[in-house]
């Protein structure tokens, strides 16, 4: 049978059980994976699976079951189990699906699935050429190694109010790892990419070439003093900023109060200016889908416009909480209940290049590497071991370890510039970002 055959067939039998509504989602995954180590193959792992998950709801109540077996002869006893469950558990006021069903949308368009399936000694050979290139940087001591993979998933979903849609995504990854320096004297760094068409992928030696200067470039770090300064989010890192945003405006925490920006929906939240888009139908995103896990179709969102914050980040669920509709932006797997999640997250790019941006500073901070997870995001206090180079007159200058950055995200934003250097990498991307007056505490 078709995929979403069977899975119309397990919502068959989960209405003859007694379910009033269900949606039922396969998973079917492939991957392939190589590790080298000096120039040996460590490990080489080729996996595939399918998962099958079952929602049913009985009234206001929901379960959920999940099985790595799709066959239809054990359906029946897949649906009475789930059915069975959801008679007991308490009832839920905003469980349900969508009030809507719609047509799937075409994921084609998206351009997502790549047909180009390398075998191990292609993987090999990528992996191989990231690490002899990472090796050859002078400086770099060490390799913990060098990985290159490549994978396929394929996704299904329909529910019985007449959804049925299906999408395939690839994805092709290449990374380094060395060490440089030697005895206690020794730095570690990495680079890394993915691309959903392995012609977009970055070339190896490029990235093992990058990961042996960023390892080099680290060596015989200092701890300045402590000092309230401009600090500057290299891109690697700049992300992790536009992730908290997007986890402050998601729906399940606005709806239980636990947001620092819970009461600020349609006030400032950044600098004039400020855009941050999430955009699921970006052509070869690596986030990208035509629709979002309960079979409602996705678009492009502006999140912050000109600073302004515009919208939650919404599943059904929480939608209904807050008194909305939806915004397509379930996310979910086989074994759990949908909840709100960004897709192609990024903040738009300023007008200013790297090096205007902190053209100005007689004394910052650039930042590499953070470390921890100091992040309240209830009182939005934000506090991370961080690493990198001080900044001296407008230029990089000696490196910088164990000190910590400290300040509040909703001043954070207030304050923050983006550089001209967005470049889409990692599924939550930003350019080079300029914080100014943040704490640095060191010696």
């Amino acid at each position: 049978m078709d995929d979403l055959d069977l899975l119309a067939d397990l919502i068959a039998r989960a209405r003859k059980a007694g379910a009033d509504a269900a949606d039922a989602l396969l998973v079917a995954g492939t991957s392939l994976g190589v590790q080298r180590r000096l120039g040996q193959t460590e490990h080489l792992e080729r996996s595939e699976g399918r998962d099958l998950g079952l929602r049913v709801f009985v009234g206001r109540r929901q379960a959920i079951v999940s099985s790595t077996s799709v066959d239809p002869a054990g359906f029946s006893l897949l649906a009475e189990r789930a059915v069975a469950m959801a008679r007991v558990v308490p009832e839920d006021p905003y469980a349900g699906l969508p009030d809507e069903s719609v047509a799937a949308p075409d994921g084609a368009v998206l351009d997502m699935d790549d047909p180009t399936e390398p075998d191990a000694e292609a993987l090999i050979a990528r992996a191989s050429a990231a690490e002899e290139a990472a090796l050859a940087v002078p400086g770099v001591t060490n390799s913990e190694g060098a990985e290159a993979s490549w994978g396929r998933t394929k996704i299904g979903l329909v529910t019985s109010t007449g959804f049925a849609g299906r999408f395939a995504r690839s994805s092709h990854s290449v990374s380094a790892t060395v060490l440089a320096g030697s005895g206690t004297h020794m730095e570690r760094d990495y680079d890394y990419a993915t691309s959903v068409h392995l012609a977009d992928l970055d070339d190896p030696v490029r990235i093992g070439r990058s990961a042996g200067e960023r390892a080099v470039a680290r060596l015989d770090p200092r701890r300045p003093k402590t000092a309230k300064l401009p600090v500057i989010y290299d891109p690697r890192v700049a992300g992790g900023l536009i992730s908290h945003f997007a986890g402050a405006i998601n729906g399940a925490s606005v709806a239980r109060g636990t947001s620092f920006l819970k009461d600020r929906l349609g006030q400032r939240v950044f600098a004039p200016g400020i855009v941050v888009m999430d955009d699921p139908r970006r052509v070869r995103g690596l986030r990208s889908r035509p629709f979002d896990g309960e079979g409602l179709p996705t678009e492009a969102r502006k999140l912050a416009d000109d600073g302004v914050l515009t919208t939650w980040l919404l599943d059904t669920r929480s939608a209904r909480q807050l008194g909305l509709r939806s915004t397509g932006h379930a996310s979910r797997g086989t074994g759990g209940p949908p909840s709100p999640s960004p897709t192609n997250l990024y903040l738009q790019p300023g007008p200013l290049s790297p090096a205007e941006l902190m053209a100005d500073i007689k004394e910052g901070l650039y930042v590499t590497e953070l470390i921890g997870m100091g992040i309240n995001m209830v009182t939005g206090d934000y506090s991370r071991g961080a690493a990198g180079f001080m900044i001296r007159d407008g230029a990089l200058a000696e490196p910088v370890a164990e000190i910590t950055i400290a300040s509040t995200m909703p001043e954070m934003f207030l304050h923050l510039t983006p550089a001209n250097d967005l470049v889409f990498r990692r599924g939550t991307d930003a350019p080079t970002i300029r914080v100014d007056g943040m704490t640095m505490a060191g010696a």
